[in-house]
C-alpha cells in the first residue's frame, strides 16, 4: 500500500510506538558490550518490549525468526541474532527494530561501536551515516518529493565520500512495515513521488567503507558488502510536517 495521511488516533499510536522502540535501543546501546552475542542483545530487546506493553515487528515478518535485525561490521542489514555470533572489540553493531502498538507500526535504527573503535574511521562513519540521515529528515516539509529526501542524503555522504548501498532503501510506514514509495538515499531534487503533511516515512541511510554493492548471506536473510567493507545505519520513522518534521523514534529531550 501507498503510506496514506494517519489520522490523529494513529499518529498518537504511532508517537507511543516510537518512544517504546527508542527506549528499547537506548537500553541495548547502554548493555552491548564485547565478549556478548547478538542473541543475548535480542532476548534483552524482547523482554524490555514486552514490560513496555509493544509488539515485536519483526519476528514472523516474511519468515524473519527473531524480532531485532543485528548486523556486524560487513554485515550491512537484517542479520539474525545467534547464541554463536560473539561481539569483539571494536565492531560496529547495527540494531534495526520494530514496534507494533494499536495496530501502527514504527522502524529505527543505530549503529553502535562495542568497547572501543579500532580506528578512527570507524567512528566517523558511524557519526556520519547518523548526520546523513538527519540530513535527510531536515529537508522534509509537506510538498517534498523523494529525490529531494535522496539528494540531500547523498550530498551529506559525498563529502566524505563513502559508499552508498543503492538496493537498499527507505519507505513508508506506518500500517504496514513496508509502504510505497521506497525513499532512496540518492537521487535529484524535484524527483520521484510527492510527499504530504501527515504522511509517516522511514529514512534510513546504509553507508560503506568501500564500495555501495551488497549480496545475500547463505542465511538469505543477511545482506553483506560485496567488498567486505564495514557498514553503518541509521533510521528514524518521522511524520511530515508543515514545514519539517517529526522524529516519531527518538525520546523527549
Amino acid at each position: 500500500m501507498v503510506t496514506q495521511v494517519k489520522t490523529a488516533a494513529e499518529i498518537t499510536a504511532m508517537r507511543e510506538s516510537g518512544r517504546m522502540l527508542a527506549t528499547v535501543l537506548q537500553k541495548l546501546a547502554r548493555e552491548l558490550k564485547p565478549g556478548m552475542t547478538t542473541k543475548d542483545l535480542a532476548n534483552i530487546a524482547a523482554a524490555e518490549l514486552e514490560s513496555l506493553g509493544g509488539q515485536p515487528t519483526f519476528k514472523g515478518y516474511q519468515g524473519f525468526p527473531d524480532v531485532i535485525c543485528i548486523s556486524v561490521n560487513e554485515e550491512v542489514v537484517h542479520g539474525i541474532p545467534s547464541s554463536k555470533k560473539v561481539i569483539n572489540d571494536g565492531d560496529i553493531v547495527g540494531l534495526d527494530f520494530g514496534v507494533t502498538y494499536k495496530g501502527m507500526i514504527t522502524d529505527s535504527a543505530i549503529s553502535v561501536i562495542a568497547g572501543r573503535a579500532k580506528q578512527k574511521g570507524h567512528l566517523e562513519l558511524v557519526k556520519n551515516t547518523e548526520q546523513a540521515m538527519l540530513a535527510g529528515v531536515a529537508a522534509l516539509h509537506d510538498g517534498i518529493r523523494t529525490g529531494d529526501i535522496g539528494e540531500a542524503i547523498e550530498k551529506s555522504l559525498n563529502r566524505n565520500h563513502y559508499g552508498i548501498v543503492r538496493d537498499l532503501v527507505g519507505h513508508g510506514v506506518g500500517h504496514e512495515l513496508h509502504e510505497d514509495p521506497n525513499i532512496p538515499n540518492y537521487g535529484r531534487a524535484n524527483t520521484g513521488p510527492w510527499l504530504h503533511k501527515g504522511m509517516t516515512i522511514a529514512i534510513e541511510p546504509m553507508v560503506t567503507l568501500g564500495g555501495g554493492n551488497v549480496i545475500v548471506a547463505d542465511d538469505g536473510w543477511t545482506i553483506l558488502t560485496a567488498d567486505g567493507s564495514w557498514a553503518a545505519h541509521f533510521e528514524h520513522t518521522v511524520l511530515i510536517t508543515e514545514n519539517g518534521a517529526e522524529i516519531l523514534t527518538q525520546l523527549p529531550k
